[in-house]
C-alpha cells in the first residue's frame, strides 16, 4: 500500500501496523505534531500521564504483562531527558520498549535550542539501539525495525528521535518497509555440541544447581523448565527477575539467592559442584564477592546475549541461545545421556538448610505492625494469580521473599537499575495490559512519593489498581545500612511521615482514589479484603510498620555468600566437611 501523507501520519500509521494499542506519553512542542494524527487514531489509545517517567515505567509495566513492546512518548528537551531513567532501568531487566521522542527541527539541531537536547547521544549506553529521524520518507521504515529490535534476542529499549520538521513533511507511505538491519541476527538454536557437553556434565554431577535468571521468562520458557527440573531432579533457585517461572510451592524449588536470598538457595550455590545458569547474568547482588562465588561449581551458561557469557563467571559450557530452546535441546539430550545423576545426598543436605534455616522475622512486643506479615496476608488473601508490582528497596525484598509466586511475570520490579518511584506508574501499566487481572503495587512511603501523581492517570483513565504502602517513615533500606554500618548515624533518612506529612489516606482521597489505613495485625485482613472489593477507581493503603525492621537474611555487600546472616549476628552453621 502506498498513500501521501504527512510525516506524523505515517508515525501513527506505522504504529497502528505494528500493532500498538495503548501509548503513555505527554505532549509538547516537537512532538506536537504527531498528537494531531494519534487524536483521530481508533487503534491506538493514548494515555496522557503526569510525569515522562511515569510513561516510561508505565511502558515497561505494559510489556512485562503482556510480553509485548511497551511504547512512551515525550517531546524534546527535558520531556525526553525525563524517559532517561525508565529506559535505563528497561535495559538493565530488558524490557521491550520503545520511546518515541521529538525532537527540534533538524535545520536547529546543534544549535543550542529552545528545547534541545541530544537524546540520542545521552541515551546511546543505555538502549538495545537508537535512531535520529530527520526525513520522513524513514519514519515507517525505522518504526518496523524499532518494534523489531526492541522484541527480539534479548528483549531491550530502543529510541526513536523525530525532527519536528521530518514530521510536518509530506511523504509516501509505504508498508510494510524493507528493514535495513544487517548486523543484527539474533542467535536463537543453541549449538548441538555444547548441549551435549551440559549433558554430560549433569550426569556427572553430584551437587548440581538450575540457577534461573529473567531470561527463562522473557523466552516464555516456564513450562520447558518444570519439565526439566521434574526430570533431573536438580534444585532450582530464582532470581528476582525470575520470581514465579518456576512454582515456589514445588518441592525443588530453594527460593531466590542472592543478597537477601534464602539461606538454602545460597548455601546450595556456594556448595554446588555444578551451576547451569539460564537466561542470568551472574550479576554481583548474586554472587556476592565474586573470588568466593561457588568456589568448587563448573559452570554451565546459557544465554541469547553472547556478551553475558563468562563476563562475570567464566563458563565451561557457554551456550549461546534462546532459553526455550535451550532448555528443550537440554530435556533430549538428558534423556540421551545413558547415567542418569544421583542427587539424594546433595537433597539431603539441602532437605537439613530448609529446616534449619527458613524465612523468618520479628514481631515486636509494642504491637507494632511487622511488614513481613503484611506480605503473608496479602499473598494469601490476594492470592498468586495477580500481578505484584515493586521499586526498590525493603519492600521490594519482603514482596519478593513473602509473596508466594506460582506463574511466571507475577512479580514485576526494577531489579537491576533499582529505581525508586517504578512499583505506581509499572502497575497502571500492567493493569491496563491485563486488566482482567488484579494488580497490587507494593510501595515504600519514599518510592510512593516520587511517582505518586500518576495515581491522577489511574482515576480518570479508569485503572483500579491497588497500592500497598509499606509506611515505615523512613527511606527503609538506607537506614538498614545505617543501622548495620554506620553506628546508626541515621543521616536525612527519616521521612517524617509519622507527622502524616503527606497523610497517605488524604492524598488518595484528593486523587479521587479510595485511601485505607492499617496500623495494627489484627486490621490486616480485613483491610485487605476490603481493598479487594472495591475495584471501580484504585484504592491506596497505608500500612503504618515499624520502622526498625529489617531485611533478613542478608550477604553484605562485598562480602562472601558464605558469610550470609539470617538475622543479625546470626549466621548459619555450614556443614564441617564444606
Amino acid at each position: 500500500m502506498t498513500e501521501q501523507m504527512t510525516g506524523a501520519q505515517a508515525l501513527v500509521r506505522a504504529l497502528e501496523h505494528v500493532g500498538v494499542d495503548t501509548v503513555f506519553g505527554i505532549p509538547g512542542g516537537a512532538i506536537l505534531p504527531a498528537y494531531d494524527p494519534l487524536y483521530d487514531s481508533a487503534k491506538v489509545r493514548h494515555v496522557l500521564v503526569r510525569h515522562e517517567q511515569g510513561a516510561g515505567h508505565a511502558a515497561q509495566g505494559y510489556a512485562q504483562a503482556t510480553g509485548r513492546v511497551g511504547v512512551c512518548m515525550a517531546t524534546s528537551g527535558p520531556g525526553a531527558t525525563n524517559l532517561v531513567t525508565p529506559i535505563a532501568d528497561a535495559y538493565m531487566d530488558s524490557v521491550p520498549i520503545v520511546a518515541i521522542t521529538g525532537q527540534v527541527a533538524s535545520a536547529a539541531i546543534g544549535t543550542d535550542a529552545f528545547q534541545e537536547a541530544d537524546i540520542s547521544g545521552i541515551t546511546m549506553p543505555i538502549t538495545k539501539h537508537n535512531f535520529l529521524v530527520i526525513n520522513p520518507d524513514d519514519i515507517p521504515r525505522t518504526i518496523a525495525e524499532a518494534f523489531h529490535i526492541a522484541a527480539t534476542g534479548r528483549p531491550g529499549p530502543v529510541l526513536v528521535d523525530i525532527a519536528k520538521d521530518a514530521l510536518q513533511a509530506m511523504t509516501t507511505f509505504q508498508w510494510p518497509p524493507v528493514m535495513q538491519l544487517p548486523g543484527y541476527r539474533p542467535v536463537t538454536r543453541p549449538h548441538s555440541k555444547q548441549i551435549r557437553e551440559a549433558a554430560k556434565l549433569i550426569a556427572d554431577a553430584k551437587r548440581p544447581v538450575l540457577y534461573v535468571g529473567g531470561g527463562v521468562h522473557k523466552a516464555r520458557a516456564a513450562a520447558e523448565l518444570l519439565e526439566f527440573a521434574e526430570l533431573t531432579a536438580i534444585p532450582v533457585v530464582t532470581t528476582l527477575m525470575a520470581r514465579g517461572t518456576f512454582p515456589d510451592s514445588h518441592r525443588q524449588h530453594l527460593g531466590m539467592p542472592g543478597m537477601h536470598g534464602s539461606v538454602p538457595a545460597v548455601g546450595a550455590l556456594q556448595r554446588s559442584d555444578l551451576i547451569i545458569g539460564l537466561g542470568v547474568r551472574f550479576d554481583d547482588r548474586v554472587t556476592g564477592q565474586l573470588s568466593t562465588f561457588a568456589p568448587h561449581a563448573k559452570i554451565v551458561h546459557a544465554d541469547i546475549d553472547p556478551a553475558e557469557i563468562s563476563k562475570n563467571r567464566h563458563a565451561d559450557v557457554p551456550i549461546v541461545g534462546d532459553c526455550k530452546e535451550v532448555i528443550s535441546d537440554l530435556i533430549a539430550a538428558v534423556r540421551n545421556e545413558d547415567r542418569k545423576g544421583d542427587y539424594s545426598e546433595w537433597w539431603t543436605q539441602l532437605d537439613a538448610y530448609r529446616a534449619t534455616y527458613p524465612l523468618g522475622y520479628d514481631e515486636f512486643e509494642d504491637g507494632s505492625l511487622a511488614p513481613q506479615y503484611v506480605m503473608e496476608r496479602l499473598s494469601a488473601i490476594v492470592g498468586p494469580d495477580a500481578i505484584y508490582t515493586a521499586g526498590v528497596g525493603q519492600h521490594q525484598m519482603w514482596a519478593a521473599q513473602f509473596i508466594g509466586y506460582e506463574n511466571p511475570g507475577t512479580f514485576i520490579n526494577s531489579g537491576g537499575a533499582g529505581t525508586m518511584g517504578f512499583a505506581l506508574p509499572a502497575a497502571m501499566g500492567a493493569k491496563m495490559g491485563s486488566p482482567d487481572t488484579t494488580v497490587w503495587a507494593i510501595d515504600g512511603d519514599g518510592c510512593f512519593q516520587m511517582t505518586n501523581q500518576e495515581l491522577a492517570t489511574c482515576t480518570i483513565e479508569g485503572v483500579p489498581i491497588k497500592v500497598a504502602i509499606i509506611n515505615n517513615g523512613n527511606l527503609g533500606m538506607v537506614r538498614q545500612w545505617q543501622t548495620l554500618f554506620y553506628n546508626q548515624r541515621y543521616s536525612n533518612t527519616n521521612l517524617q511521615t509519622v507527622r502524616r506529612i503527606p497523610d497517605f489516606v488524604k492524598l488518595a482521597e484528593a486523587y479521587g482514589c479510595v485511601g485505607l489505613r492499617c496500623e495494627r495485625p489484627e486490621d490486616v485482613d480485613a483491610t485487605i479484603k476490603k481493598a479487594m472489593e472495591i475495584n471501580d477507581v484504585p484504592v491506596v493503603v497505608d500500612f503504618v510498620v515499624h520502622q526498625d525492621a529489617m531485611v533478613w537474611p542478608m550477604v553484605a555487600a562485598g562480602t562472601s555468600n558464605d558469610e550470609i546472616k539470617f538475622a543479625r549476628d546470626m549466621a548459619p552453621a555450614w556443614d564441617s566437611e564444606d
